[in-house]
């Protein structure tokens, strides 16, 4: 490389529009793509949050992720299938859309791009097997506790935190395979003990992690607030 030349920055590619790549802004609630649809781009997701939804074809949903910033969609168009899910913007977003034809050039090209999009897909595989583990082995109490910490996204020293989305009971039973009323009374359990607090608003408390398996979980160690 050229001692001139600026190294390729991956971000700035993705926040910028260019031959190939467009910015679009959604709103709360707007379909960014369907289930089904003709796939022949990727999706970056520069601001906001994004909830993956499938249907069967029985008519049953089920919500199969919640995506956040910094994250790709729709990855499968690289190897020609069409929309695996529906994804639905769960907050006002900004997203960037790669045709096929450039993201592939631009792996093939820049290095510094192809280990951005392995490293995404290589934690997206970790997170999809953990979350299998968790339908297998774990009860669906354990998987509401590990939902809430992934969703809470806790840091060192954090000692609270409020979900940054909306996400109701009906969603959460969704991503964890029970059903409502569980969800109900797992989250009373949680806030009489402390664990949570809610009043139209989630607030987690990192003290939830003692009601998952360590070695499961794999989230920060964290004192609870004391619960009003």
């Amino acid at each position: 490389m050229n001692s001139n030349e600026a190294a390729f920055d991956p971000t700035a590619f993705l926040g910028s529009a260019g031959p190939g790549r467009s910015i679009q802004q959604f709103r709360k609630n707007q379909s960014i793509f369907a289930q089904g649809d003709k796939a022949d781009s990727v999706l970056f997701l520069q601001h906001g949050r994004v909830k993956l939804v499938v249907m069967s074809e029985q008519g049953k949903e089920g919500v199969v992720a919640i995506l956040e910033s910094g994250q790709f969609l729709g990855e499968s168009a690289l190897i020609g299938r069409r929309r695996l899910s529906t994804a639905v913007a769960l907050e006002d977003c900004i997203v960037t859309t790669l045709t096929n034809t450039v993201l592939i050039a631009t792996l093939q090209r820049e290095p510094g791009m192809c280990e951005f999009f392995m490293t995404h897909l290589l934690r997206r595989n970790c997170r999809v097997e953990e979350d299998l583990i968790d339908q297998l082995f774990n009860s669906s109490e354990k998987r509401l506790a590990r939902l809430l910490l992934l969703l809470a996204d806790f840091h060192p020293g954090d000692t609270a935190k409020s979900l940054p989305v909306d996400v109701s009971q009906e969603t959460l039973a969704e991503m964890i395979g029970t059903t409502r009323s569980r969800v109900s009374h797992f989250m009373n359990k949680f806030r009489k003990l402390g664990f949570i607090d809610y009043n139209g608003h989630i607030e987690v408390y990192p003290s939830l992690r003692s009601a998952v398996s360590p070695d499961k979980a794999r989230l920060p160690e964290g004192d609870a607030r004391p619960f009003d």
